[in-house]
């Protein structure tokens, strides 16, 4: 991967993650720089990003004692989807509604054009990236 490319995922990361940029600008960075989609494991700790020609990146967070619900609540995880569409919740937050509503993880399809969250029984919710 270009040093430039692995520069531009981490700035948003960080970006995203001290509340700087909302998710639509996190998914146009990350567009712009030539990722396909990418997964977040809250569970491990790692975000991977996929580039179309099979290079990848994986990012480790260092979070300390993640708790995650046990049920999967597919209202819960939609409140925290609108809130975060509309600009109103932040990643930081996102993470923690999520968690709460038993959300493990989840992939990010941008070319795809919508995130499917999963829960530990496999419980899935696919929602559509706005406008699409």
């Amino acid at each position: 991967m270009k040093p430039s490319t692995e520069s531009m995922i981490r700035e948003t990361v960080n970006a995203s993650n001290q509340r700087r940029i909302h998710f639509g600008e996190v998914v146009g960075n990350l567009l712009q720089a030539g990722v396909e989609s990418y997964t977040v494991d809250y569970r491990s700790g790692r975000s991977t990003y996929f580039m179309p020609c099979g290079e990848t990146l994986t990012i480790n967070s260092d979070e300390a004692d993640i708790q995650i619900a046990q049920e999967f609540s597919e209202i819960s995880i939609k409140q925290a989807i609108l809130g975060a569409q509309r600009g109103e919740v932040k990643y930081p937050e996102f993470k923690k509604l999520s968690q709460d509503a038993g959300c493990i993880g989840y992939t990010v399809w941008i070319s795809g054009k919508h995130v499917t969250y999963f829960g530990r029984n496999g419980d899935m919710h696919v929602e559509p990236f706005p406008n699409s």
